[in-house]
């Protein structure tokens, strides 16, 4: 019976010892891969182009550091609707390097208020590597050209 429990003792001994280590191990893995991971940080994240005229393709520039420790690429950059067209920074973004997109909103035939998000996924830290960016505005409806006389013929 002795020889059971100590058998029994030591072997929850050495569980909890194992469990202990892998523990510590893996606690330096997270810090070590946190470390060493990429990080965007935006200069801005929404802009106001105010009021713009229909048919106006209205254009803004959203630059992004990388400010953590390993490159930062960018695998998704999509606009909420067809109407907003992105561009970005394809190559890998170095640590303290920069990048940017762009964003061209196509105002013809939406007069009115508008506000559209972009969503960039990456490869760095931070809300589970996706960052959102807004556009919004108003768009002036163009002037309305009066119908010219239909003439008649005799």
């Amino acid at each position: 019976m002795k020889k059971s429990i100590a058998l029994l003792m030591l072997t929850f001994g050495s569980i909890g010892f194992i469990m202990a280590q892998t523990d510590k191990n893996e606690k330096k893995v997270v810090a070590i891969a946190t470390e060493a991971q990429p990080k965007a940080v935006f200069e801005k994240t929404e802009h106001d182009f105010g009021n713009i005229k229909e048919g106006t393709q209205a254009t803004v520039e959203f630059a992004f550091k990388n400010t953590g420790k390993a490159p930062l690429v960018l695998t998704s950059v999509q606009a909420s609707c067809g109407c907003t067209t992105p561009t970005w920074t394809r190559d890998p973004i170095a640590p303290g390097a920069t990048g940017k997109i762009t964003a061209v909103y196509n105002s013809s035939g939406r007069p009115g208020n508008f506000t559209k998000m972009i969503t960039v996924k990456h490869n760095g830290e931070g809300e589970d590597g996706t960052a959102y960016l807004t556009i919004k505005g108003i768009v002036e409806p163009a002037p309305v050209e009066p119908a010219s006389p239909v003439k008649t013929t005799n």
